[in-house]
């Protein structure tokens, strides 16, 4: 077997934060390799390094004579030019129209769209999008990405895994979504304390051998073993997909597993979140929901049970986010009833997180709220919550304005937990979340007796810590899926057929295609400029806000003045609810 990358005595650090120890690894042609780690560990710069695009401090990076690498960043530079031209370069349209593998890339990453669109109109999102498909159009030696899954729904997710299988090229790639290590790696990378410990199959068998490793070793804190055996139980207990055998032996990993309880009772927690909930919970009776030309909900009528753990899926655009606002009753339907139960105490993580004092540490923010909670059996100190979700140490007093993205939501996540809500309603909440967090947020989520809705991209996640699913399909009905996610992919893709090659705006869609989705690129561009202008007021109107309550505090004595300003104020919050009803409303149809 050809070997095409070679590291050799690698080390890389920032200041005195060492990410690449005297690293000594290589790729060999064909290998399919999987990369983990916590946030910050050094996943992105050993593959920066692996690529080339980043020089080591010392060490040798050696590549094949000759090597093509097709690497996707985590943030790419744009050319000013249409999408036609940035992701098929020179080809003409004959060309790639008859290509079978270009017309798949197209159909599976940017099915409806026009090739004539400026990428300087995409959002985010669509610019990743069309990055991707621009490398894959490509052929390589060498494929390295960089979270390849980010701003796809489980559709693309599927897509992606699948045509990936089906490449010949190496592959080495850097997620957080189990499902897709799972479905497209055989051997796993995991990165930490300037090391990596190489590991043999993908997602399934690394958590096998890293158990095996806890238990000979025995060096594993209690706390770790424990999790690490729950999730290899779920996963003995899980899909045949999950059970690719490793090359190392497993009977001890069998052993260690076979007294091992379900990851939760459901039993105990349905009657715990009973006593806690009464029989009534969320009921939605006739409940019609609707977005300018698109009817989201029609006349749903649905029951959220205590104990009930539900996973949402469906397109975007479908009205998941909508529904979760409805039950939160944080938006009123068009028309139809929604009826709360008495004891019911409702947290909603929304994608829209609402900021926090950039000045707060996380350690003070979490205790604002509570400084011990309950979870199942098991009391918790906020600081031992904020260890659980990747704060540790100084990380606990480091200002919230100096945290990235992701540790910003895993603190709103955390904060909504240390409040003991019995109804969760969590849109999205895995975003920026490394794995070892994911797995200490499942580990929270088995022993939380409440009802919880979720709302996820991420497969695994969804599949790990909800009983059924339940999918929008589009046509504003709910549907319950006994046979889960594939269930959902095989309805998708029997009523789409096959789904629309994009077309430039003088060409015409090829006989026998499929309808554009119910959100077509144009409609997402002009929602996400309208978010943008509404967020631009929203500013002016925090800071007049702002202004006006220096101002009332001067005229604490002038009590005309201060009825003339409170007016404004009242004014400007009535103005700001619109607007953030506006901003989610069009959220929904932006999507990703």
């Amino acid at each position: 077997m050809t070997n095409l990358v070679n590291l050799q005595d690698v080390s890389l650090a920032y200041g005195p934060l060492v990410l690449l120890d005297k690293v000594s690894l290589g790729v060999d042609e064909g290998e399919r390799i999987g990369v983990v780690g916590r946030n910050g560990g050094g996943k992105s710069t050993l593959i920066s390094v692996l690529s080339g695009v980043i020089p080591p401090d010392s060490g040798r990076v050696v590549h094949n004579r000759g090597l093509r690498v097709g690497f996707l960043q985590q943030r790419d530079d744009f050319p000013d030019s249409t999408v036609g031209q940035f992701v098929l370069g020179g080809r003409a349209e004959h060309e790639w129209a008859g290509d079978a593998r270009i017309r798949d890339i197209l159909r599976g990453l940017l099915s409806g769209w026009d090739l004539d669109t400026p990428m300087a109109g995409l959002s985010g999102g669509e610019r990743r999008r069309s990055g991707l498909a621009r490398l894959l159009v490509d052929d390589h030696d060498l494929i390295v990405l960089d979270e390849p899954t980010n701003h796809l729904d489980i559709e693309g997710i599927h897509w992606l895994a699948e045509h990936l299988k089906g490449r010949p090229e190496a592959l080495v790639v850097v997620t957080h979504d189990r499902w897709f290590l799972d479905a497209v790696t055989t051997r796993t990378w995991e990165v930490g304390r300037g090391a990596v410990e190489r590991y043999e199959g993908g997602y399934a068998a690394y958590v096998l051998a890293k158990a095996e490793r806890a238990r000979q070793a025995a060096a594993s804190e209690e706390r770790r073993q424990n999790l690490m055996r729950k999730e290899l139980a779920w996963l003995r207990r899980g899909a045949p997909a999950r059970t690719s055998k490793p090359k190392f032996r497993i009977e001890a990993a069998n052993q260690l597993i076979s007294d091992e309880p379900p990851p939760r009772d459901t039993v105990e927690l349905v009657r715990f979140a009973g006593s806690r909930l009464g029989k009534t919970v969320i009921d939605l009776k006739d409940v019609t929901a609707t977005v300018p030309g698109r009817t989201l909900l029609d006349r749903l009528t649905w029951q959220l049970g205590p104990g009930d753990r539900v996973g949402l899926v469906g397109v975007n655009g479908a009205g998941k986010s909508t529904l979760l606002r409805i039950l939160a009753e944080e938006r009123a339907p068009e028309s139809g009833s929604v009826r709360t139960g008495k004891t019911v105490r409702l947290a909603h993580l929304s994608q829209n997180i609402a900021e926090l004092d950039p000045e707060a540490r996380p350690l003070q923010a979490v205790m604002d709220v509570r400084e011990h909670v309950t979870i199942g059996k098991r009391d918790y100190t906020a600081s031992q919550m904020l260890e659980k979700f990747g704060f540790r140490g100084e990380r606990q007093w480091t200002p919230v304005g100096d945290l990235s993205g992701g540790e910003k939501r895993r603190l709103q996540l955390l904060r909504l937990l240390m409040d003991e809500p019995n109804v969760l309603l969590l849109d999205e909440p895995t975003n920026d979340l490394d794995i070892e967090t994911l797995t200490e947020l499942e580990d929270l989520l088995d022993g939380w007796p409440g009802s919880m809705v979720l709302v996820s991209h991420d497969r695994y996640f969804l599949e790990r810590v909800t009983d059924r699913v339940l999918a929008l399909m589009g046509d504003g009905t709910l549907a319950f899926l006994p046979g889960g996610v594939d269930e959902y992919l095989e309805r998708r893709a029997a009523s789409l057929g096959e789904a629309a090659v994009p077309t430039a705006s003088s060409g015409s869609a090829p006989a026998g295609s499929a309808p554009e989705p119910a959100v077509s690129a144009a409609e997402r561009r002009a929602a996400q400029k309208e978010m943008q202008r509404i967020e631009r007021r929203m500013d002016r109107i925090a800071a007049r806000e702002a202004e006006l309550h220096g101002l009332m505090a001067e005229a604490a004595d002038d009590y005309t003045r201060l009825a003339e300003l409170d007016t404004e104020a009242r004014a400007l919050a009535a103005e700001r609810e619109q607007l953030e009803e506006s901003w989610l409303e069009h959220a929904e149809t932006a999507g990703d």
